[in-house]
Protein backbone atom coordinates (compact mmCIF):
# COMPACT_ATOMS: atom_id res chain seq x y z
CA UNK A 1 0.00 0.00 0.00
CA UNK A 2 2.81 2.40 0.87
CA UNK A 3 4.51 1.87 -2.51
CA UNK A 4 1.20 2.66 -4.25
CA UNK A 5 1.09 5.98 -2.42
CA UNK A 6 4.69 6.78 -3.39
CA UNK A 7 3.89 6.03 -7.03
CA UNK A 8 0.81 8.25 -6.87
CA UNK A 9 2.77 11.11 -5.32
CA UNK A 10 5.52 10.74 -7.95
CA UNK A 11 2.92 10.76 -10.73
CA UNK A 12 1.22 13.81 -9.22
CA UNK A 13 4.50 15.71 -9.03
CA UNK A 14 5.32 14.86 -12.65
CA UNK A 15 1.82 15.93 -13.70
CA UNK A 16 2.11 19.22 -11.83
CA UNK A 17 5.49 19.98 -13.43
CA UNK A 18 4.05 19.25 -16.86
CA UNK A 19 0.99 21.39 -16.30
CA UNK A 20 3.11 24.31 -15.08
CA UNK A 21 5.34 23.95 -18.14
CA UNK A 22 2.32 23.97 -20.46
CA UNK A 23 0.89 27.02 -18.67
CA UNK A 24 4.21 28.84 -19.08
CA UNK A 25 4.36 27.99 -22.79
CA UNK A 26 0.82 29.26 -23.29
CA UNK A 27 1.55 32.47 -21.40
CA UNK A 28 4.49 33.05 -23.75
CA UNK A 29 2.25 32.43 -26.75
CA UNK A 30 3.99 29.19 -27.75
CA UNK A 31 0.78 27.32 -28.54
CA UNK A 32 2.42 24.76 -30.83
CA UNK A 33 4.90 23.54 -28.21
CA UNK A 34 2.22 23.61 -25.51
CA UNK A 35 -0.06 21.42 -27.62
CA UNK A 36 2.78 19.00 -28.33
CA UNK A 37 3.56 18.75 -24.60
CA UNK A 38 -0.13 18.28 -23.83
CA UNK A 39 -0.37 15.46 -26.40
CA UNK A 40 2.67 13.78 -24.82
CA UNK A 41 1.12 14.09 -21.37
CA UNK A 42 -2.14 12.56 -22.60
CA UNK A 43 -0.29 9.68 -24.30
CA UNK A 44 1.81 8.97 -21.21
CA UNK A 45 -1.24 9.03 -18.97
CA UNK A 46 -3.17 6.71 -21.30
CA UNK A 47 -0.28 4.24 -21.31
CA UNK A 48 -0.09 4.32 -17.50
CA UNK A 49 -3.81 3.62 -17.23
CA UNK A 50 -3.64 0.71 -19.66
CA UNK A 51 -0.60 -0.87 -17.96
Amino acid sequence: MESDMREFVAFSRKLLRSLKEIRELLSKGDKETALRKLDELIDDTQKDIEA
